[in-house]
Formats: C-alpha cells, sequence, structure tokens
C-alpha cells in the first residue's frame, strides 16, 4: 500500500519524505480546503514535484472546494500550469464540475476523488470510474466490509485510497456548515475554523441556566471527535483490497508529519506482521486526542469524547541540520534544552530510532559553550557519535 501524508508547506513535505512517505498531498494558494495552511507557490510545487520524481515519490494537489461560479476564474490557467510545467502526478477534486473543467482542460492529469464526494457504495464508485478517474478517496464512514464490497465490484484499474490517521469531522464526510455560519468562514472553501472543537453549553428556551454538552453513559459530546488511527490494523486493509492509506493533517506541525508518517512507514514495511507495542506508543508523542478506529469497526462511543484539547507525550526540541561526523552535530533549536537532557531520536533509521543521546555540550551560533539552548532556530552543536542525518529530530 502506498504511505500517503500530508504536507502543509514545504517544510512539511521534505520532512514527509525524509520519513518515508510514498506519496504526498498539498495545494497551491488557491482550491484546496486548507487556506490557512502554509501552502505552496507555484514555484515551490515545481521544486517539490523535482525533488518527489527524483526520488521516486509522487505530488498530489488538492482543488477539493467545492466550487461557485467564480471560483473557476484562473483554474484553466492553474491546472495548465500543473499538467505542463509542474508536472504533478493527479489532482483531488471532490466537485463533479471541477472534475469535468479538469477533464477538458488538463486531460494529462490524472484524477482523485476526495472523500468530500461522500463515496459510499458501489454505484457510485462506478459512476466516477466510468468518467476516467485514478483513484477513489472513500468516505470515512465507511466499515471494512463495506470497503472490501466496494472493492469487488469496482474495475481493478481504479485505486481505493482510506483515511488511517488524525483529526475526523464532526460532519457528513467533511461537509460542515457550522463554521461558516457563525464565523462566515466557510468551511467547504477551506477555511475552516474548527467550530466543532470549541466547548458548547446548551440552554432551554425559557431557562436562564446552561448545561454543558458532555459524554456519560447515556449520550456524547456531540461535536467534538476522537482521532482515527488505524496503526495496529494496517493488515486488514491490505487484505481488502486497499492501495493507499491516507494521513490526515495539513494544518499539524512537522514534529507530527514525522512522528505519524515514520510510525507508519515501519509498521507497512513489518507487514503482514502487526506493530509493536513499542511502535504503536509512538502515535502517543505525538499531538493526538483519544484515539479511534472510528467506522472501520463496531466500537462503541467510536467517535465523540469529552474534551477537545489535544495531548502529546514528548516534544520536539531540535532538528538535524548537519550530518554527524561521529563526534559533534549541528541541529535546529526549536524548544529549549540543556547540559544535562537525556534526548530521544527520531529517526527512519532503526538501527537509533529512539535511542537517547546525554546531552554533554551546546556550542552555540557565536562559538560559545553555553548551558542551554534558548534562542528558537538558533543552530547548534551538541556532542553526537550516533550516525545522525539531516531531517533527524531530538525529542524530550
Amino acid at each position: 500500500m502506498e504511505l500517503l501524508a500530508p504536507a502543509g508547506n514545504f517544510e512539511k513535505f521534505l520532512t514527509a519524505m525524509h520519513f518515508g512517505a510514498d506519496a504526498v498531498y498539498l495545494a497551491g494558494n488557491r482550491f484546496g480546503l486548507r487556506a490557512f495552511a502554509g501552502n505552496f507557490s507555484d514555484d515551490e510545487i515545481v521544486e517539490a514535484v523535482k525533488i518527489a520524481h527524483k526520488n521516486g515519490k509522487k505530488v498530489y494537489i488538492t482543488l477539493n472546494i467545492i466550487a461557485k461560479d467564480n471560483d473557476f476564474v484562473g483554474l484553466k490557467e492553474y491546472l495548465e500550469f500543473l499538467q505542463n510545467k509542474a508536472k504533478v502526478d493527479a489532482v483531488i477534486v471532490a466537485d463533479i464540475g471541477v472534475l469535468q473543467f479538469v477533464r477538458v482542460h488538463a486531460p494529462m492529469l490524472d484524477i482523485h476523488v476526495s472523500t468530500q464526494a461522500n463515496i459510499i457504495n458501489s454505484y457510485t464508485a462506478n459512476f466516477f470510474a466510468d468518467l476516467g478517474v485514478k483513484r477513489l478517496i472513500l468516505a470515512r464512514e465507511l466499515s471494512l466490509e463495506q470497503i472490501k464490497n466496494i472493492r469487488k465490484n469496482l474495475s481493478p484499474k481504479v485505486q481505493i485510497e482510506v483515511f488511517v490517521h488524525g483529526a475526523m469531522c464532526m460532519a457528513y464526510s467533511g461537509r460542515c456548515l457550522l463554521s461558516n455560519y457563525l464565523t462566515g468562514r466557510d468551511s467547504n472553501h477551506g477555511e475552516c475554523v474548527q467550530a466543532c472543537r470549541w466547548k458548547y453549553y446548551v440552554r432551554e428556551v425559557s431557562r436562564d441556566d446552561e448545561l454543558e454538552v458532555q459524554e456519560d453513559e447515556k449520550g456524547s459530546y456531540i461535536f467534538n471527535s476522537k482521532d482515527l488511527n488505524m496503526l495496529p490494523f494496517l493488515k486488514e486493509l491490505k487484505e481488502i483490497g486497499v492501495d493507499s492509506i491516507k494521513i490526515e493533517g495539513r494544518m499539524k506541525s512537522s514534529y507530527y508529519v514525522a512522528t505519524v508518517v515514520n510510525a507508519y512507514r515501519m509498521a507497512l514495511d513489518m507487514l503482514p506482521k502487526r506493530p509493536t507495542e513499542e511502535l504503536c506508543k509512538e502515535l502517543l508523542k505525538a499531538s493526538h486526542r483519544r484515539y479511534t478506529t472510528g467506522f472501520y469497526f463496531d466500537e462503541e462511543n467510536r467517535q465523540y469524547q469529552e474534551d477537545s484539547m489535544p495531548v502529546q507525550d514528548s516534544d520536539f526540541v531540535a532538528v538535524v541540520t548537519e550530518d554527524c561526523d561521529g563526534k559533534k552535530v549541528q541541529v535546529e533549536m526549536r524548544n529549549k534544552f540543556s547540559v544535562g537532557d537525556e534526548l530521544e531520536i527520531l529517526s527512519p533509521d532503526k538501527k537509533i530510532f529512539n535511542k537517547k543521546i546525554k546531552i554533554e555540550k551546546i556550542i552555540n551560533s557565536l562559538g560559545e559553550e553555553v548551558e542551554s539552548a534558548k534562542k528558537v532556530q538558533e543552530k547548534v552543536f551538541i556532542n553526537c557519535c550516533l550516525p545522525l542525518k539531516v531531517g533527524d529530530i531530538l525529542r524530550k
């Protein structure tokens, strides 16, 4: 199965590449559903595709807004750029009008149909297949058995992609109007404020007191969703014919991308064996809400939780900026660390993954020996005898 990772900006793209993604999905400055991610300029898209293709990997561009007539202004020129200059591997679309527009104006581009298109049955799947699409990104509301049935009734030429990790939306297949109603920012145009994560109270019309909406044995915290985590069940997804597994998170940090992509890469490489307990615990080290397997299995209380605040078990303190020379390594500081601290290595290299370094010396950018690295993004040297590579991460 292909491991597909989010890339909210160029740094996250490079992170996903370093930690083992087979492909990334990203957006230009228009037409995508994450308007407030860093996103990519045209030049950055060209550069990202060059880097990916050089390493045998792929880049997919999101065009998944639910479009109005004025949204098509400039789309023809953008598609010509993606097809002829950037040479991206596919575009991701949700709107049938956009899909047809792509077929007419960029016929050489492969089309992936977004989860926003709500594909939950074989008839809809085959409708899109008949339009010549390359891949279907199925709705997150499907069980393993339902996906298996769609695969059985679909041409083998059409690929199936499913989400395996990250935030889930309280609206059906992500089509939410809550953000638009409360703030005027349209979720279906990439401007979602994640209003479902806010805390709410309900009040009976004739009373002044308020009742907090929360989860108990009779009901649930109705808006806020748990996070999806299918790491232990990749074997089942492979067996039912899934072609690509997708990690959500273009708005998440580089550290999140590194941790999650690395864990799924290692788990995929272990198939048909299950991931180890240690590997499963990796996903607690990145920012997350309580985990669920969503709709894949018959799980009680499968989606909603009592609190919207994410947690994580470790902090990202530095990223390696030069390969280790056997005695020292240059890193870029992201959170404070000090002499005496023990830092854990996050690396795609299984020989040093999760090994620890005790900080005995820190040399700052002025060549001075200091007790702590305190300046965000300052490049410092620390002692190290392990073969760290550019892009590896240190955490605490």
